[in-house]
């Protein structure tokens, strides 16, 4: 292989490894592949970087930075220079500015050496360009310069993330990978401006992470997050392409803009200042506000003093660069205060108009073009929608529910309004019905379907999104951010493979399919029900009390749903300490923090809470290996714990106090879980257990397995269990051949279980056979019939892809369709990533018209064919994602249809706050229920319709009286080609 070959392997290399896929115009080598590749960093010296003292702090500031990775990269850190000439003395710049600001930019235009026309006037834009002899004294010139300030940075921090420097690299400790040298291609590029004009965070819930560790080991001089915390924070959003802050609210902390100092350092990295939805003109009322200096917080009694605070937060940051939150509601987001319900919209109405007063009174320009949102949270959207009138250019911030789903978004009337519309959306939440603030379990698919339903509806002014304490929601943060930044390049399936390619970027890209697996995998369950969840009762019933912890709905008993979801999280866990192992010392703070951490958080979590309702239920049962399963149960509450250390004890307490089982004063998923008790009798006393049975233990009555068949080709088991302390011995006495059963005796202490299959090709024919297990186990016996369905006549090809009834139910995934028919606006699809089965079907687009629901011949469907040995009345089961319909006008109608039957439409509809609604969001899944007929036994179609476009369908399950209780409903009953 050529010299010039490997170095351009090597540079697609780095650029496929290090580069975000939105900064694809940097071509980064070690070494030059021609004459004209631009040195950074060459055995001959560094190139300089030079600015203006004329331009924007940030310009500087940025310079500064890119200086520094470049020295983490080659260890070698770029010289700057801040000038005060248009020329400067170096053979090799990095020449950075901002248009209009910058002597040097403006010079090069003049000369004619640079074209800046396409960005000019734009919204944080940049050009780059290599040039020679772009002014005096300089040879050649890496030339960047943006059409405002934060374009400039972008363009610099584009270079820092193309060399390799994370985002993260302080963060979340993510190495660098170092170079000797550095070389740039020829590149002449014009970035667009983002597709959303202001992106940014919301630190809140701040109290059990990044407020303790700010006040006791970050900036222990403050005793509180202060200006050093929030240079860092606002680092990482400028590296993240972000432009927006939402400051910490909570009562423990200081609020921002008490220390004068905090709006200085957002400023100097161009960070816009904004608030949460309660928080009016900046103005944190949880913390500033003193009733005994001020009076009441209610503004139909206490006006003026109101106002009079107000009118001194403007005046203090009316300098600096901001988007004001026109609000009146309560102290810490609770509602108006004092208000009768007949008089809020006027008085809403009033406060803002007094708040838009004031903002004219200290900032010299339009009223219209002061950036101002109004946040329709809670129960500000009833005001709203009573008839608040709203001037036209204050942008609407819709909301989610706190739980993932928007709860509506602008109709065509509001997407005419001069001031836009935005989003503010949750990753992190205290409140109810449960808290979800310590592990980053929502879906990117899930963001990217209602971030860009929201888009295409025209929410493109303003994106900010509830980080909680930014860790552990490293990815959830860069995601949102990347997509905010281009919207259009951000596909279902890159949201889906988003995290492992981010991920495989860090810790190297052979790892990109295991990474892919468990990260998947992770999602997945944690989709399921959230680990902070598992507690299973909800937080927020009482305020005054924690929630008591239940048993789960994961059953023990029907379809191994409790020991799959065990299973499937130890061996998530084996694999993150398997792929741990391979990763190299330096990168181990960064795995542990962004993989291994949440990993084996959650999967000791459901360990911990499912081990505990196993020995409940073993006590109840009184089965010897209770305390065995309790003793578990409680190692893993401690190795919780453990994790938990040595997260805030690694880097030399770099993160010492930032993680916690957040909150702790409601949070009953911190706690040990009740665990079953039973001491075992003298010795042996054995007692049989069958899957479904929905009794303790077994008593009178027939031993009946659950039936198999050819098509689904399951297996089954039964149980023995000793309720005694002494082993017991057991055999089978009989069973016919056909059967394949794993054990046939032995001796057992506790319990045994025994797995049995058929082998079809000598199984018995007929809808309705059975064989029968005879067993002897110490002085007793018993008999265990097996039915099946093996008709004749029909033979397992005949039925390849369809879903066959099994065990009395067909389950079918929604995504897994045999056909559809779409129509000219409204295209059905599958979804990867989301749902309880990963595979969705997704009814459109949102921006799609309602389609001719009165003609079902031409309304767009899907359709599954099925075979059931039964027949008459069953119940249909659809599971949907809880979504919302998107204005008034809209309703979250689809159809379901078996046959030439009536179509019956359902909605996923649930008022926020209703018992509906905290059921639904707890299990992300809308679960509608309907009773319809089948004729005969045979082949039948069911249909999925179309009716608000937008609306995800996760799964159907029909019952023919077989379906047992579970959480998760059984899962597919798909024939599956023997290829499969």
């Amino acid at each position: 292989m050529s010299i010039i070959l490997r170095y351009f392997l090597l540079s697609l290399f780095l650029l496929t490894i290090y580069c975000c896929p939105l900064l694809a115009q940097w071509d980064v080598a070690s070494m030059p592949i021609s004459d004209d590749y631009f040195p950074v960093v060459s055995p001959r010296g560094s190139a300089t970087i030079v600015y203006s003292r004329a331009d924007h702090e940030l310009t500087g500031v940025a310079a500064h930075m890119l200086a520094d990775d470049i020295g983490r990269v080659t260890g070698k850190p770029a010289r700057t220079i801040a000038t005060d000439k248009e020329s400067a003395k170096c053979k090799y710049a990095i020449l950075t500015g901002t248009i209009g600001h910058s002597p040097l930019i403006d010079r090069m235009v003049a000369d004619g050496k640079l074209d800046v026309e396409p960005i000019v006037g734009g919204w944080e834009r940049y050009v780059i360009q290599t040039i020679s002899n772009p002014l005096p004294g300089v040879g050649r010139a890496l030339v960047i310069a943006g059409s405002d300030r934060r374009g400039t940075a972008y363009g610099l921090l584009s270079l820092s993330e193309a060399i390799g420097v994370s985002p993260f690299y302080w963060w979340a400790d993510v190495p660098t990978p170092r170079q000797k040298s550095l070389f740039v291609a020829p590149i002449s590029y014009v970035s667009e401006s983002p597709d959303v004009k202001y992106r940014g965070i919301f630190i809140n819930d701040e109290g059990w992470g990044i407020q303790p560790w700010a006040s006791h080991t970050f900036e222990p001089e403050v005793g509180n997050m202060g200006p050093r915390t929030y240079a860092k924070i606002c680092e990482l959003i400028l590296r993240l392409r972000g432009n927006m802050l939402a400051p910490a609210m909570h009562p423990r902390t200081t609020a921002f803009n008490l220390i004068s100092e905090n709006r200085v350092v957002a400023d100097r990295y161009g960070i816009v200042v904004t608030s949460s939805h309660c928080e009016p003109l900046l103005y944190n009322n949880t913390t500033e506000w003193d009733n005994e200096v001020n009076g009441p917080w209610n503004f139909l009694t206490n006006r003026d003093g109101i106002n009079r605070v107000l009118d001194a937060r403007v005046s203090d940051v009316a300098a600096y660069e901001n988007s004001y939150v026109l609000a009146m509601r309560g102290i810490h987001d609770g509602g108006l205060i004092g208000v009768p319900d007949e008089e809020k919209v006027e008085v809403t109405a009033q406060a803002m108009q007094d708040q838009r007063d004031i903002l004219s009174r200290y900032i010299n320009r339009p009223i219209e073009e002061i950036p101002q949102v109004f946040v329709p949270y809670k129960e500000v959207l009833d005001i709203y929608e009573r008839g608040l009138d709203l001037p036209d250019e204050v942008t609407i911030v819709w909301p989610d529910d706190n739980f993932g789903y928007i709860k509506r978004l602008s109709d065509s009337s509001e997407r005419k309004r001069g001031g836009g519309c935005g989003v503010y959306y949750h990753i992190s939440y205290l409140g109810e019905p449960h808290d979800y603030l310590w592990l980053n379990t929502t879906p990117m698919p899930l963001i990217y379907e209602e971030m860009h339903k929201a888009y295409s509806l025209g929410a493109s002014r303003y994106w900010l999104l509830n980080v909680g304490d930014i860790k552990p929601g490293e990815a959830g943060m860069k995601f949102f951010l990347d997509m905010a930044w281009d919207v259009e390049s951000m596909t279902m399936q890159r949201a889906y493979t988003y995290h492992a390619h981010w991920l495989a970027s860090i810790f190297g890209s052979e790892h990109e399919r295991a990474l892919q697996e468990m990260m998947s995998q992770y999602y997945l369950l944690g989709f399921q029900r959230k680990p902070e969840a598992m507690g299973w009762g909800f937080e927020w019933n009482s305020i005054a009390s924690k929630a008591k912890l239940t048993d789960t709905e994961f059953s023990f008993v029907n379809y191994g749903e409790a020991e799959q979801r065990l299973a499937d999280y130890s061996r998530l866990s084996a694999m993150a300490d398997s792929l741990g192992s391979l990763i190299p010392a330096k990168s181990r703070a960064a795995w542990f923090q962004l993989v291994a951490y949440p990993i084996k958080g959650a999967s000791l979590m459901n360990h911990k809470m499912l081990l505990a309702q196993q020995s409940r239920w073993y006590a109840r049962q009184g089965r010897a290996a209770t305390r065995e399963v309790a003793a578990k149960a409680a190692a893993c509450h401690d190795a919780i714990q453990h994790l938990t250390d040595e997260y805030n004890n690694m880097i030399d307490g770099k993160w010492r106090g930032m993680m916690d089982l957040a909150p702790g004063w409601t949070a009953s998923y911190q706690e040990m879980p009740p665990t079953g008790d039973y001491a075992p009798a003298e010795g042996s006393d054995v007692r049989l257990f069958l899957p479904g049975m929905e009794t303790d233990y077994a008593t009178a009555g027939l031993n009946i397995l659950p039936s198999l068949n050819p098509f689904t080709r399951q297996s089954t088991f039964f149980e023995l269990y000793n309720r005694g302390s002494e082993p017991f011995r057991w055999v089978i006495v009989d069973a016919p051949e056909w059967m394949i059963i794993d054990k046939r005796g032995g001796t057992a202490t506790a319990e045994e279980r025994v797995r049995v299959a058929v082998d079809w090709q000598r199984a018995p024919r007929g809808e309705h056979v059975a064989g029968e297990i005879r067993l002897a186990y110490e002085d007793s016996h018993a008999t265990i019939y097996l039915p099946l369905i093996n008709p004749d006549g029909i033979e397992r090809d005949s039925l390849v892809n369809l879903y066959v009834e099994d065990d009395g139910y067909v389950s079918i995934p929604a995504g897994k369709f045999h056909r559809k028919h779409d129509s000219p606006e409204i295209s059905l699809t599958m979804v990867e990533g989301l749902g309880y089965e990963r595979e969705c079907l997704q009814m459109g687009t949102a921006i799609a018209p309602v389609p001719d629901t009165y003609n079902i011949a031409h309304t767009p469907r899907a359709e599954y064919d099925f075979h059931c040995w039964s027949a008459g009345i069953v119940d249909v089961y659809i599971y949907a994602l809880p979504l919302f319909a998107i204005d008034k006008q809209h309703d979250t109608r689809y159809g379901v249809q078996i046959d030439s039957g009536d179509v019956q439409w359902m909605t996923t509809a649930a008022r926020e706050y209703s018992s509906p609604w905290r059921i639904n969001v707890a299990r992300n899944s809308a679960i509608s229920r309907v009773r319809m007929n089948i004729a005969e036994a045979g082949k039948h179609t069911l249909r999925l319709f179309c009716g608000d476009p937008g609306m995800v369908i996760q799964k159907v399950v029909i019952d023919f009286g077989g379906m047992k209780k579970s959480y998760l409903g059984p899962k597919s009953t798909r024939v599956e080609s023997a290829n499969n």
